[in-house]
């Protein structure tokens, strides 16, 4: 592909010509707070907008560079969602997401790119409105095929790679990708070769993925065979007749063409692949696509073959392919919309939608069934991977299966609201509460969705509304004499709420009757050990620390042999503040630190914050008063990431507070402050690029 990034084996690719382009949107950034880069499909806006940023033209922007990709989004539901998550702001506030986005922007000097936005022009207009006039140094990059047409938009045209007979830019590109995709045709070239590779670039109007995609076809075909085909397939684009501009008609003809020469069964692949939005893997291509004539094992080798063509772009994540090598796969947005429109004129699209939403449905349900093993962080980047997918199922079966969205929405909530997704667990569950009849869902489903509500409900501070949730599912469990998750889970929810309002005794009490009515083991299943959480909670709180230590090691101890981290953290924590109240604040730094790295493994800002307060107190109380002013500051930037101030269980507060006055007081206000930003701006950058903790 024309530009920076990868290849479309994963390898690094070269980036050719625009200087002056470059040198246009680098001046463009100085001057302007909403500049538009348009053109059309395949002239490779976003490669030029990274290009720019690799090389310096974000440097001006102390708060970084955001980037949102718009392409995946059918409709404008999760436009104002994808911008959160390209700040990394994980709000756990019942405000509205709009709302959290402006705030947090505020006074920051960030870039915000927001790439692919023509098919969500309207509602993408209203929101760059409503950002520039809340955030005085906000500056917004938008990459489109056409523009916003607002006053305040500096434009620039991103047009075809010079293509005419004197210039070198769409030759040098197409002689790059040959070499890519068959090192047999490398340059040095003939004239006769030369004047063939012209030909094409000219027929192909100089549009860099027409030619990426042309180039890919050098290895079953020569160049003087590409030309001579293409201009007998396609002749002089300038004389076809047609009102559309032939750039876009060039990337269209190489797009067909790209189609017509893939055998029959990898064109079938590329169509049903376009049900994907985001990035997928080898078992989700196996999973949904594989439905007759091609058969699970046929996926592979296609896959592999559209790779080879550039239709499919390979890259290598850790949180790929779970039973191969890592890899994940994206289509651009026009081959996508390519496969797409294939798609519909198939009969296909309701088909493939609905093995989609059962293949993310499976894999949710594998998630909650590696909660408490080594699978636990895995099933989390999994999730967090397929983001986008799991809310188009969800559409999907609100649509059409309601019973089966209830059941989607209600085991993703918990792992959304442990993420920071908020807004959309919340937003899903009571779509899917509301739609489902209640006599088609089972009573075990439904306590499980208003758990997952009522935790999320919490997560945003709503407590008198998740405690009413929380009765709700208990007065539901009580139908479920022989199977105890439902009881277990209206339990941690019920003692949950509880906690969090204050009232150890009471969370304490019904931990204790769930435990004893129910018999078992910590391990026996993830909601047992979760209401062991909060009798550990409730015994911290009651002061009765010796008990509380006793099963918090007992907890982390099973959790460190099952490398489970979520319940291990919480239990951390309690250690933590345990040693606290003891006076054993090197020991409580320690756990505190433990707890840090079992949060970074699953993604947690609420949880991270929540330990490194625990951190700055426990150096606080060692004496180190720079240290804990650079924790509060470090904690202090993951609590804007939250959108609240501190939050937690009430007995941390006063600790907290206390030990803040001791470290201020020591240091004085000035050496305070200091150490305090210096956290602050740690933190921003653990946000951005996350690590241990290790300031």
């Amino acid at each position: 592909m024309w530009g920076l990034t990868e290849r479309s084996d994963g390898g690094p690719a070269s980036f050719v010509g625009r200087d002056g382009e470059l040198a246009a949107l680098e001046a463009a950034l100085a001057v302007s707070r909403l500049i538009t880069l348009t053109g059309p499909g395949g002239v490779g806006k976003s490669r030029l907008v990274r290009q720019a940023l690799e090389t310096g033209a974000g440097d001006s922007f102390p708060d970084g560079i955001h980037w949102a990709d718009l392409s995946p989004l059918p409709d404008d539901r999760l436009l104002v969602d994808t911008v959160a998550d390209a700040l990394d702001l994980a709000d756990h506030t019942p405000r509205t997401l709009g709302e959290a986005v402006r705030q947090w922007i505020g006074e920051r000097r960030l870039l915000l790119v927001l790439d692919c936005c023509e098919h969500l022009i309207v509602a993408v207009r209203s929101l760059v409105r409503d950002l520039l006039a809340a955030a005085p140094h906000l500056v917004i990059l938008l990459t489109s095929r056409q523009s916003l047409g607002s006053d305040r938009e500096h434009v620039l045209e991103l047009g075809s790679l010079p293509h005419d007979a004197n210039a070198v830019e769409a030759l040098a590109l197409f002689t790059a990708r040959a070499r890519e995709a068959d090192p047999s045709q490398a340059p040095p070239w003939g004239e006769e070769r030369i004047e063939a590779a012209r030909a094409i670039c000219a027929r192909l109007e100089g549009v860099p993925l027409a030619l990426e995609l042309a180039a890919a076809q050098l290895t079953d075909h020569t160049v003087e065979e590409l030309a001579e085909r293409l201009a007998r397939r396609i002749g002089p684009l300038a004389g076809d007749g047609s009102a559309r501009p032939a750039r876009h008609r060039a990337l269209r003809t190489a797009i067909g063409w790209s189609h017509e020469w893939c055998e029959p069964r990898e064109r079938l692949l590329w169509l049903r692949l376009s049900v994907f939005g985001g990035a997928f893997d080898a078992p989700a291509v196996r999973a949904v696509c594989s439905a007759a004539p091609l058969t699970e094992a046929d996926t592979g080798p296609l896959l592999a073959a559209l790779v080879a063509k550039s239709v499919v772009r390979r890259t290598v994540d850790g949180a790929g392919d779970p039973d191969g090598d890592g890899a994940t796969y994206r289509m651009l947005d026009t081959i996508r919309e390519y496969g797409a429109m294939w798609l519909d004129a198939v009969g296909e699209r309701e088909a493939l939608r609905t093995r989609h939403a059962g293949y993310f449905l499976e894999l949710v349900r594998a998630a909650e069934r590696d909660w408490l093993g080594p699978g636990q962080r895995d099933a989390y980047r999994r999730i967090a991977v397929a983001h986008g997918d799991v809310c188009a199922a969800l559409d999907h079966t609100l649509a059409t299966a309601p019973e089966q969205a209830l059941e989607l929405a209600g085991r993703v909530g918990f792992f959304w609201a442990c993420s920071g997704y908020l807004h959309a667990a919340r937003g899903y569950l009571e779509r899917a509460l509301s739609t489902a009849r209640p006599q088609d869902v089972s009573a075990e489903g439904r306590v499980r969705s208003l758990w997952a509500l009522g935790v999320t409900l919490l997560l945003q501070g709503e407590k008198e509304q998740a405690h009413q949730l929380a009765l709700a599912c208990e007065a539901l469990a009580d139908e479920f004499e022989h199977t105890p998750g439902p009881a277990l889970d209206a339990a941690y929810l019920l003692g949950l709420s509880h906690l969090l309002a204050g009232r150890p005794l009471a969370a304490r009490i019904v931990s204790d009757n769930v435990l004893e009515a129910i018999p078992g083991r910590p391990f026996d299943s993830a909601p047992r050990l979760r209401c062991h959480l909060v009798r550990v909670f409730a015994l911290t709180g009651l002061g009765l620390f010796t008990d509380a230590r006793a099963e918090a090691e007992r907890l982390l101890s099973g959790c460190v042999a099952r490398d489970e981290h979520w319940t291990r953290a919480y239990a951390e924590y309690q250690l933590a503040l345990i040693c606290l109240f003891e006076n054993r604040p090197d020991e409580s730094a320690d756990h505190a630190r433990a707890m840090l790295e079992s949060k970074r493994e699953l993604g947690d800002s609420f949880g991270t914050a929540l330990g490194l307060d625990l951190l700055a107190a426990a150096r606080a109380a060692s004496g180190d008063e720079a240290g804990a002013a650079h924790a509060y500051g470090t904690g202090h930037a993951y609590w804007q990431a939250v959108g609240h101030p501190q939050r937690g269980t009430p007995e941390l507060g006063p600790v907290r507070e206390e030990c803040e006055r001791t470290a201020r007081s020591a240091l004085g206000d000035q050496a305070y402050e200091a150490a305090f930003r210096e956290g602050v701006r740690h933190g921003h950058a653990l946000r951005t690029r996350p690590h241990p903790y290790d300031g």
